[in-house]
């Protein structure tokens, strides 16, 4: 699957490299996140953390389609009950909150609706999805975790541009790959997943 969403990519960004219009910006979100776990043992529940960073827009004039990109930091995380468990508790690990601090590149195919009649220099709705590569910068002090230096997700989002320049989005975020494992049972092992709500700002 993701062999076949970069040949796409690589085949737009041949076709994109005459025509294509390029956009960059600032850009500030908010996530709801947590953690899926492979087996059904700690009980988990979501935390509300944030992102910054810079956007990126290269589309073909005319048509709305394009690349949507972007290197931002992220604050993500969620709220595992590993005390109630003997295996983790017999250590004196209690409930806590788990964070990760990750750097997060994301590489979507976006389609833009641009021909409304100028109506879309007020409002251009969009949609967009693909890959988001995670890197772990670090994490809060959590004793019952590992994790590998990064991991990669999907996500699809729709949104709108106003005045062609504000950019605004919600979607939602899952992980292919696990991003954390606990040391002690060394399958037990965790996806992100969450909502992301987005605001960015494009020259």
């Amino acid at each position: 699957m993701l062999k076949k969403f970069f040949s796409l990519i690589l085949f737009l960004a041949i076709a994109l490299q005459a025509t294509a219009e390029f956009r960059w910006g600032p850009t500030l979100g908010v996530n709801f996140s947590t953690l899926s776990w492979r087996q059904k043992l700690a009980k988990t529940s979501g935390l509300t953390g944030f992102d910054a960073g810079v956007a990126g827009e290269l589309m073909i004039p005319g048509i709305g389609f394009g690349i949507d990109m972007g290197l931002r930091y992220n604050l993500h995380g969620a709220k595992v009950n590993f005390g109630d468990h003997h295996v983790w508790a017999i250590d004196g690990i209690k409930n806590q909150n788990v964070w990760f601090h990750t750097l997060e590149i994301p590489l979507n195919l976006k389609f833009k609706w641009t021909r409304l009649n100028g109506f879309e220099q007020i409002l251009a709705p969009f949609i967009y999805g693909g890959p988001v590569f995670n890197f772990t910068l670090a994490t809060n002090k959590a004793p019952a975790i590992e994790h590998p230096a990064g991991y990669v997700a999907m996500q699809v989002a729709l949104g709108a541009e106003l005045f062609e320049h504000y950019q605004i989005s919600a979607g939602y975020s899952w992980g292919v790959s696990y991003q954390v494992r606990t040391i002690k049972l060394d399958n037990y092992t965790a996806r992100p997943r969450g909502a992301i709500i987005n605001l960015a700002y494009l020259f």
